[in-house]
């Protein structure tokens, strides 16, 4: 039994961001670049799968600046193969082309169970795993909180609205949109971290990918306007509450 997990970048949550000077994208030279959330609780899961099964786990990424670092962390916490995937320059917004990157290596690597984070920063729609099922052919869930492997099948957790879940069988091999692993990821250590990037040796597959005719294009990217600030009330709570009444009725939200 074999685990892929898809490797997605994100910049690092505490660096401030800066718009290129082309205006269509971050600067990612001042930013770094680190394993997305979501990607992060489907790594944690597939490494918990492992523990109670003894599956192996493949962490796969993308080439692209930043990922080698990735990949070492995620071997650091529990994978047993990373693979760098050479697709040629990709727009980092199209995530449709990404999963047929990622569906074209995962055809290689023959995994039988695919786990990818529910969305990213550019993938915010949570379309990666829906596309990367169907270039293969593959079963599908997503918003999943928990995985485990029962008679053959992935027994998944899909969380819905008003906090129910579903608990759905799908016949291997498939592909889980993780929102969240059964327990939070893991800490690593500096000690392991630095062991890691001696012993992790990336593999690396070669794939050819080409743009939709019609896939969609950034035009534009910019900090948001600054906005008046906050105004504090004071008072008691009939004033208070008379002073907010006014507001809505200036900014047109009462009509009666």
């Amino acid at each position: 039994m074999d685990i892929a997990v898809a490797i997605r970048l994100m910049p690092n949550v505490g660096d401030e961001l800066e718009v290129d000077p082309g205006g269509t994208d971050i600067d990612r030279e001042l930013v770094e670049m680190v394993i997305s959330e979501f990607d992060d609780q489907a790594l944690e899961e597939a490494v918990l799968i492992k523990e109670a099964t003894g599956a192996t786990v493949t962490a796969v990424g993308l080439r692209a600046e930043g990922i080698e670092q990735a990949l070492r962390v995620a071997y650091a916490r529990g994978a047993d193969r990373v693979v760098i995937v050479e697709a040629g320059e990709l727009d980092p917004y199209d995530s449709r082309t990404a999963a047929s990157a990622f569906a074209q290596a995962l055809g290689q690597l023959a995994p039988d169970l695919v786990l990818i984070g529910v969305q990213t920063p550019y993938d915010v729609f949570g379309q990666a795993a829906p596309y990367l099922a169907v270039d293969l052919g593959w079963p599908q869930a997503s918003v999943v909180v928990g995985v485990s492997l029962v008679d053959g099948t992935a027994r998944v957790h899909q969380e819905y609205a008003g906090g129910r879940l579903a608990v759905l069988g799908l016949q291997l091999p498939a592909v889980v949109g993780v929102q969240s692993a059964s327990s939070p990821p893991r800490y690593v250590s500096m000690s392991r971290l630095r062991q890691a990037m001696t012993q992790a040796k990336a593999e690396t597959l070669e794939v050819t990918v080409a743009a939709p005719a019609r896939a969609a294009k950034l035009i534009s990217l910019a900090r948001p306007e600054p906005q008046i600030g906050a105004k504090m009330l004071e008072g008691d709570a009939a004033q208070m509450a008379a002073e907010i009444v006014k507001v809505l009725r200036e900014q047109g939200a009462l009509v009666a």
